[in-house]
This record gives structure tokens, C-alpha cells and sequence, in this order.
């Protein structure tokens, strides 16, 4: 019944890849795609103005804080973004991966804007909150549905496809706050309301993209289960996984919860390592620039195009590279050279030039490095709690990780700069080295959908 959407390559395996896959499959992509690229373009607007932003937002004898401040506002953004990405995972295995998706993409379109009227840092904070609540909610719809979608032997590289376009819109905010930083005190209001126009994506998802056929026949089970509850029946043991609570079935399945206890680690790894050391990428180059006299928001421009740069190579190198090789190799790979070039970028590069330079190559890893989650994370879950295991999964974290923008603009604060701090902090990739060798290989395998 599932078959037509998500037919594996056997006996198609002269044809390339992308011959497997029709305009349904290319529009959940670009769909997954976009929503993605408009969650990374809010956030890291906030990267690149939350310094800006402050100096208006708070008196002057603030300003020695700021490092402390800024690591507050991404923190209870972060903390949003988990709340709100577990409660829109569970939404979408029960009222679609369509429906949800519309729903996440207008409502943090709406909200980014109002974050642009912000008048105190208290305002901005709440507003940063509710914003995030809704960022979260897109992400694991939008990777449940392209994992449902595209053939067996494909779904790496459809996941870095999907992925790539948060790093498209970090490169996107980063060129536009590059012409925009210039325009005064509140060139950062201008930035978010921008982040109004994905709402008029929401026009074209309601005709462009079809629910996946895996969550249909997954909802219809359940839905006869429920029928076949109330009017007394009793239910087979498949019966009663459908009716029970998608969030409990993560730790009623001793198989499942294994599972769940070690993606939640490796997710950890990095969450944590990316909010809590990549995000300072812009204001560490701009510190830099400001030691020798250059306008250090137009380097800290730089910095994240040319970090955002290699994030994309990185996000679609990982899909390719991981239907090649193997989910759990690649995942390794990039977590080890996350631990290595973190200090060799905040640590042991001063030359501006060569900053840049390692900043494509950081970018590569430690946030090209996300593709393993939609590239693994759905192969290891059954369709009917896909949507909340993999949200759970990439969002449960924040709830400890957005504790290192604090941590890490703490010590910041307390080192006097950011070599020591990102050295400290980075040391969490040994976390998801070790908790990835147990997880099991799943490449080229089907989708479970018991």
C-alpha cells in the first residue's frame, strides 16, 4: 500500500539516483527545503544583530555584560525552539506532515516580525521565547515527510539537500545584514521584519506538496484501532501500539528507548557544540577586525557567508557521503573533526585571512554535521511515531543545551575572550564520538513501519 512512496532502488540500480525520484518527491524536498531555509535565516539574524540589538536594548552600564546578555536571549531561544519542536513532532504524526508544516512556517513568519518592535532586553527576551516555540515545530515535519517520500539507497541525499537550507539562510541573513548593518542603531528591526515574508510560502504548500502515503496508511491504522477500542474490541499488540501516546511509545519499546538514549546523546553532541561555540563565529571575527581598525560588522558578515559556505558543502557532502559509506562512519568522522578544529580556529588562528579560511572548514564540520540526524534519525523509527521521535530527538537537547550560550558567554566574559571558552565547550564532542558506536548502521535499509 506504502510502496509507491517509498520504493527502493532494487533493480533500478543502473539508473542514477535522481531518475528514482518524481515531482512529488522534488517538491516535498524543496517544501522541507524551504521551511528549513526560513528557520535558519531568523536565527541567525539573531546571531549576527543580538549585539546591535543590545546596545539599544539595554543602558550603558550594561554593555560590559553584553557577552553575558547575548548568551541569555539565544539560550531562551533555544529553550523555545525545544519546547516548541517536541509539541509540533507529536502534532505531525497525528494531524499530518502537510498541515503541520503550513502551521509552523506561518506562525514563526509572523512572529519573527514582531520581534522587530521589541522597546526593552526583557521584551525582546519574551519575544525570542515565542518565536522559538515556533521555529521548533518545523524541522521534524519536514524531515518525516521527506523521509517518507524518497526511495530506499536516496535519503542521504535528500536529507543534505533538505538540510543545506539552513545554511542557505544563514548565508542568506549574513549577505543581507552585510548591506543592512550600516543603517543605523535599529538596522537590526529592519532584519526580522523581513522574516514576515515566508509566510506567503504557506500559499503555495497547500497545493504543491501531497502527505506522504507511509503516515496515511499509519493514520488509518490508527484510527481503526481507536474504532475498534471504543466498541469493545480487544486489541492486537500492533493495535495497541497505534492508540498508545507517540511520546510514551519512545520508552514503552526496550529497543526504541535504546535507541532514543543514544540519538539524544549524539543530538547533545551537537546541539550543544554548534550553540554553544559556532554561534560566536561572527562576533569573534569581528573582534578581530576591531583590533586592527576595521568595521567588525562587516567582517563578522564575512565570517558567516564564508562559514555559511562551507555548512552547505558540508550539510549535502554528509547526505552523499553517507549513502556511500555509511550513517555512522560519517557521523564519527565530523564529530572528531569538530573537537580538532575548534580550538585550531578560536584558539590558534589570529591572521584575518587565515581566519576565513578555517571558518569554511569549521562550517563543514560542525554544522554540516547536522545532516545525520534527518539522514539517520528516521530509518530508526516506525512511521507512527516518526514525526515525535525524531523531534524529540533533535529538541530535547536544547533543554540542556541551551545552557552553553550562557556557559559559553560566561566564560567569555570571564577569559576575556573566546580561545579558552570554545576549547572547554567543544570538549563535548567526545559525548557523541562514543554514543555513536552503538547506534546501528541503517544505510540502504527501508524505512521500519511496524
Amino acid at each position: 500500500m506504502a510502496a509507491p512512496a517509498n520504493a527502493t532502488a532494487t533493480g533500478a540500480s543502473a539508473a542514477p539516483w535522481y531518475r528514482l525520484l518524481d515531482r512529488r518527491r522534488w517538491a516535498t524536498l524543496f517544501a522541507a527545503n524551504l521551511g528549513w531555509l526560513f528557520d535558519g535565516y531568523e536565527i541567525y539574524a539573531l546571531i549576527l544583530t543580538v549585539g546591535v540589538a543590545l546596545h539599544q536594548l539595554l543602558v550603558p552600564a550594561q554593555f560590559k555584560a553584553i557577552p553575558f546578555y547575548a548568551g541569555v536571549t539565544i539560550a531562551i531561544t533555544l529553550l523555545g525552539w525545544g519546547i516548541g519542536g517536541i509539541v509540533g513532532g507529536v502534532l505531525a504524526d497525528y494531524i499530518g506532515r502537510k498541515r503541520m508544516m503550513i502551521v509552523a512556517i506561518l506562525a514563526y513568519s509572523l512572529l519573527t516580525g514582531l520581534t522587530a518592535f521589541a522597546w526593552s532586553w526583557t521584551s525582546f527576551v519574551v519575544l525570542r521565547f515565542i518565536v522559538g516555540l515556533a521555529l521548533g515545530s518545523e524541522w521534524g515535519t519536514g524531515t518525516s515527510m521527506m523521509a517518507e517520500m524518497w526511495p530506499d539507497g536516496t535519503r542521504g541525499k535528500g536529507a543534505g539537500l533538505m538540510q543545506c537550507g539552513l545554511g542557505i539562510g544563514f548565508f542568506v541573513a549574513s549577505a543581507v545584514w552585510f548591506f543592512v548593518s550600516g543603517g543605523g542603531p535599529s538596522a537590526w528591526r529592519v532584519m526580522f521584519l523581513i522574516g514576515v515574508l515566508p509566510a506567503l510560502a504557506t500559499l503555495w504548500l497547500r497545493r504543491g506538496i501531497d502527505e506522504p502515503a507511509l503516515w496515511q496508511a499509519a493514520d488509518q491504522r490508527r484510527r481503526d484501532a481507536r474504532a475498534a477500542l471504543q466498541h469493545g474490541a480487544k486489541l492486537s499488540a500492533v493495535e495497541e501500539q497505534s492508540v498508545r501516546f507517540t511520546l510514551s511509545e519512545l520508552f514503552a519499546d526496550r529497543k526504541l528507548r535504546r535507541y532514543t538514549v543514544l540519538a539524544l546523546l549524539c543530538s547533545l553532541t551537537t546541539t550543544l557544540g554548534w550553540w554553544g561555540i559556532s554561534t560566536w563565529v561572527p562576533p569573534y571575527v569581528g573582534s578581530l577586525a576591531l583590533a586592527r581598525g576595521l568595521v567588525p560588522g562587516q567582517w563578522a558578515s564575512l565570517a558567516g557567508m564564508v562559514y555559511n559556505a562551507g555548512a552547505i558543502v558540508g550539510y549535502v557532502g554528509f547526505g552523499f557521503l553517507a549513502d556511500r559509506y555509511g550513517r555512522k562512519p560519517l557521523t564519527f568522522l565530523f564529530f572528531a573533526l569538530s573537537l580538532i578544529l575548534t580550538p585550531v580556529l578560536f584558539l590558534w588562528t589570529h591572521d584575518l585571512t587565515l581566519v576565513l579560511i578555517v571558518c569554511v572548514f569549521n562550517g563543514f564540520v560542525t554544522l554540516g554535521q547536522y545532516s545525520w540526524m534527518p539522514t539517520w534519525l528516521p530509518e530508526l523509527y516506525p512511521t507512527r511515531i516518526r514525526a515525535t521521535a525524531i523531534a524529540f530527538d533533535f529538541n530535547a537537547p536544547r533543554f540542556i543545551a541551551f545552557l552553553g550560550p550562557l556557559l559559553a558567554g560566561t566564560l567569555i566574559t570571564h577569559f576575556g575572550g573566546f580561545g579558552e571558552a570554545a576549547t572547554i565547550v567543544g570538549l563535548v564532542y567526545i559525548i557523541g564520538m562514543i554514543a555513536v558506536l552503538f547506534l546501528p548502521e541503517t544505510r540502504g535499509k527501508p524505512l521500519p513501519d511496524a
